[in-house]
């Protein structure tokens, strides 16, 4: 199947698509990008291109030639599917809302909460009365129920942050990724305030799910076990704003989790219940679901043998700038770099396989709760096929996907 796929996604003519609003993406199509993240299936892709761009070709100021230029428009990336971006479809389990990454830029930095991404809708058996408290329980001393305008009341700002899906993929142009500014409170003191007992090793967390139809794609459960330590040196907070304006119910109104620095699944939306469990908690359905897209190895049945969900460092192209300047062609790539605890010192760039990575020039390191902006100015020696992939070195940060090439983008040059 790696072999079909690859023949059928990387290896024939790559086509500019030129209406990104014309259907909805397939299944089908979702499942196809989400296998790109395979090493085996991405050797097999960068193998299909001939082109190559050298050092001295690719490596001159980054900001000067453009002080003067032209910008002449965006050259599309290709081989990806044409899918709805920034407008919500579907319902329930099967909606989503996918974000525009091109349209990023170091002013223009927070998603509105509008284009901010869905990965699964609001149940339409969901009403005011199921979601009116929080309540608190399992091993603890005092079980609790806290009323949720009481929790609105005491929320505070809690700064910008990213948030991506675990199965976010090139199939959508990994539209699946956004950031914002969020209001809420952290979670560790409420949890606390309930005196787990000495047998309470782990945090269950679960929100509302039950879901008036079936869906094809997703399974109910909207549940995580975490440790008290890894909700407390993630900064976990129960949001209930977003860039300023209560949570819509398809982002987790009234009170959502927030897990700063891990996948979206584990950031659980209309949180009923906190309970506190023992360190033999089996794993939750969304756990499991989840189980390889946050890179567990396997599916584990117990809670405690899963790996943190966290977002390994990562960056990738989101846009590439067709520019003029002294009457030649100068391409400008932008993108953004994202998760780990730091920044990296060194940021690198190839445009296909058979080349060397070239440091990108112009990035600042420093890491902020949402993204870093990157530019990489690029002159092909030829037209044809290029596939954009990057790399950090000299990290001590896990770069998973990105070392199986995970965010690798094809672009087509047609003039030069």
């Amino acid at each position: 199947m790696y072999t079909r796929l690859a023949e059928t996604l990387g290896c024939v003519r790559r086509v500019r698509v030129k209406d990104p609003f014309d259907r909805t993406i397939s299944r089908r199509k979702l499942l196809q990008g989400a296998l790109l993240a395979s090493g085996a299936l991405l050797v097999g892709l960068e193998k299909c291109s001939g082109q190559q761009s050298t050092p001295d070709q690719t490596s001159f100021n980054i900001e000067e030639p453009f002080r003067h230029g032209r910008k002449l428009g965006i050259v599309e990336f290709a081989g990806e599917a044409p899918v709805r971006m920034g407008k919500a479809f579907g319902a329930e389990l099967d909606r989503r809302l996918y974000t525009d990454l091109s349209a990023l830029t170091p002013r223009n930095a927070i998603t509105p909460a509008d284009d901010f991404y869905i990965r699964t809708g609001v149940s339409q058996l969901l009403g005011e009365a199921e979601l009116s408290s929080l309540k608190i329980g399992g091993l603890v001393r005092q079980r609790s129920e806290m009323i949720f305008t009481g929790l609105v009341k005491q929320a505070r700002p809690m700064g910008a942050h990213l948030m991506e899906c675990a199965g976010n993929v090139r199939a959508a142009h990994f539209g699946l990724m956004s950031a914002a500014e969020w209001t809420g409170l952290p979670i560790a003191p409420i949890i606390e305030s309930a005196g787990p007992t000495s047998s309470a090793n782990r945090v269950l967390v679960s929100g509302f799910d039950r879901y008036a139809t079936p869906s094809a794609t997703s399974t109910p459960g909207a549940s995580w076990i975490f440790t008290l330590a890894e909700l407390k040196s993630a900064g976990a907070f129960l949001a209930t704003e977003m860039n300023g304006k209560p949570l819509t119910k398809d982002h987790g109104a009234p009170v959502r989790l927030v897990v700063p620095g891990w996948y979206g699944c584990a950031c659980i939306k209309w949180v009923n219940e906190i309970s506190m469990v023992g360190d033999d908690a089996v794993a939750t359905s969304q756990m499991q679901e989840y189980a390889s897209r946050t890179m567990q190895k396997g599916v584990p049945q117990l809670a405690r043998d899963y790996q943190p969900a966290v977002i390994d460092l990562a960056a990738l192209p989101i846009r590439i700038e067709k520019w003029t300047v002294d009457a030649k062609i100068v391409y400008r790539v932008v993108g953004i770099l994202w998760g780990g605890r730091r920044a990296p010192d060194r940021l690198e760039i190839r445009f296909n396989p058979e080349e060397d990575y070239v440091p990108v020039g112009s990035f600042e390191p420093r890491h902020t709760g949402s993204w870093t902006f990157w530019t990489y100015a690029w002159r092909p020696p030829k037209t044809g096929s290029y596939m954009v992939r990057l790399r950090v070195t000299a990290n001590s940060e896990q770069t998973r996907r990105m070392d199986v090439g995970y965010y690798l983008r094809t672009v087509e040059i047609t003039e030069i």
